[in-house]
């Protein structure tokens, strides 16, 4: 786990350890090279907002599978799943599931065409998913060059 992060915020590999093939225009990494990215995105994180984040694990998955009431050509390079800090109640903490944040490898391998740029995207689509962590929106995000 990185150093700056509080305990219970760990990275987790949760979908195929293979390397797959790639999309013939994208960039070729191993799952343990991007989650290796991830692990530094994070560590990027300043201590006092690491510090801040609550009850949230990351995770690195393959793809994003759409549900069954979404387009199901949707693609995703993140996700923030969980409820915000700026909603959460005084009662919230009682028995609530961690916040997950997931990263997406293989969307985000085939817009990259090399190292440097899928370690910047990994780090955008985290900083993207914590912020919403913090409560801050798509429309926020987008204006603070944050897309």
């Amino acid at each position: 786990m990185p150093a700056n992060l509080p305990p219970g915020l760990p990275i987790i590999p949760d979908g195929s350890r293979g390397d797959g093939p790639q999309d013939p225009d994208g960039f070729d990494m191993s799952a343990d090279d991007f989650e290796s990215a991830v692990t530094a995105a994070l560590n990027r994180i300043p201590a006092k907002i690491a510090g801040a984040m609550v009850n949230v694990a990351v995770f690195v998955e393959d793809d994003y599978v759409p549900g069954p009431d979404e387009d199901p050509d949707t693609v995703l390079l993140g996700l923030y799943e969980g409820v915000p800090l700026t909603d959460r109640d005084s009662w919230w903490d009682a028995g609530s599931l961690p916040d997950r944040i997931t990263i997406f490898r293989r969307p985000i391998l085939e817009i990259c065409a090399s190292r440097d740029e899928v370690i910047e995207e990994v780090a955008v689509t985290v900083i993207h998913e914590v912020a919403h962590h913090f409560g801050i929106g798509d429309e926020r995000l987008h204006e603070l060059g944050w897309d």
